[in-house]
């Protein structure tokens, strides 16, 4: 089977991730996974093509100028003919609307993951509110959690055409991993809490920040990292300073060694407002670390406390900072949640069994007549890494 996966992307983050996982595990096999990413012109972002391209997947960048382009349309459907995709699956609004329209009554199949929805402001509500009324188009549509299934109940999606699939990962990178946060230190120096996300309101990185400042106070040596880029960088900067932990504090930006970061840690965060199951959960479990997360989306189906973790309410910085505490202080419960939660990821969030559930929606999107009609192919096309 060829499948066509397309995505906006902003970065390297939770989607881009699954997306990586399934083309390493369906190419390693009998089957193809393509990777189709949006070259916009306001705000272009080729890291998941690039890291793509070095992987050997076959890769395409899509011209896309403005909010509404034709010409971005026309040319997903000629993508679609060219590379000969059994399946076209689509990740996040944009991605979901644009291959409805250029894909509708094609008699190709779409597919879409719903990673979740953050109806912060105004204009990303509407485009929720779009595409939800597009996914009910769609052949099947995927659900990382039981609230994003529920939104979809909510918007009209027909239950036999929503599937669950919890986000798995490729364990391989996070064994035996030198620690790069760590290097000429000794193994006993200082402690390390991190969080991985993109900075934007709904990861809850104030809170954390403000959580870290209350550790400070109580293990001065403590020190803390945040990984990722996003809107909110400078008012997060400006909160450091304000809360004077700049010394115990640094904002690392994207890095390309995630593996590296997570060994380095000795403690992971994770303090959304609003969640689905982020993969950087799942990657950190995968590397044996002990978590303190907020009881948000599908994070309490993973993360259990007392078992492999510490959970918390969110909005409360208080809670945050004590659970962090607690770890810090116990060598003993750091290891054992840290060993019960890779064992977990080993078993149920392994990118072998995403996979497999992947191929089945794929499977019956394919057995699912969209519509009738031939595509006719474009002079233009999108710019890509094919042989």
């Amino acid at each position: 089977m060829r499948v066509l996966q397309i995505i906006s992307s902003s970065g390297m983050y939770g989607a881009e991730a699954v997306i990586l996982n399934l083309s390493r595990f369906l190419n390693a096999g009998p089957h193809c996974s393509m990777v189709g990413v949006f070259s916009n012109s306001s705000a272009p972002n080729h890291q998941l093509y690039e890291r793509a391209v070095k992987e050997d997947v076959e890769s395409y960048l899509i011209p896309c100028k403005g909010q509404v382009d034709r010409t971005t349309i026309a040319n997903i459907r000629e993508l679609a003919v060219r590379t000969g995709a059994d399946v076209v699956h689509a990740h996040g609004y944009k991605a979901d609307i644009y291959v409805y329209l250029a894909l509708r009554g094609s008699g190709i199949p779409f597919v879409s993951t719903c990673h979740t929805w953050y109806d912060n402001d105004v204009s990303v509500f509407f485009y929720g509110v779009a595409d939800r009324f597009v996914l009910r188009k769609y052949a099947r549509v995927v659900a990382v959690s039981d609230e994003v299934r529920m939104r979809l109940l909510k918007a009209g999606v027909r239950e036999e055409k929503i599937h669950m699939v919890r986000n798995g990962i490729d364990l391989r990178p996070f064994d035996n991993v030198v620690p790069s946060l760590r290097e000429g230190s000794a193994p006993d120096r200082t402690s390390i809490v991190g969080l991985i996300g993109r900075l934007s309101v709904e990861k809850g990185i104030d809170i954390f920040l403000r959580a870290a400042a209350r550790v400070v106070a109580e293990v001065p040596g403590a020190k803390f990292v945040v990984v990722g880029e996003g809107p909110d960088r400078d008012k997060l900067e400006l909160l450091i300073d304000e809360l004077k932990i700049r010394e115990n504090v640094s904002m690392l930006g994207r890095r390309e060694d995630m593996p590296s970061i997570y060994a380095s840690l000795d403690v992971m965060v994770s303090a959304s407002r609003q969640e689905g199951l982020p993969m950087a959960i799942l990657e950190g479990m995968a590397s044996g670390l002990p978590l303190v997360a907020t009881a948000v989306g599908e994070v309490p189906t993973v993360v259990m406390e007392g078992r492999n973790g510490v959970l918390v309410p969110p909005e409360d910085a208080d809670a945050l900072a004590a659970g962090i505490a607690d770890l810090l202080r116990d060598s003993a419960k750091r290891l054992r949640l840290g060993a019960a939660a890779k064992q977990l990821i080993k078993e149920e969030y392994s990118a072998e069994r995403m996979t497999a559930d992947y191929l089945r929606v794929y499977a019956e999107a394919a057995a699912v007549k969209i519509g009738r009609g031939k595509l006719v192919e474009s002079s233009a096309a999108p710019q890509g890494n094919a042989k």
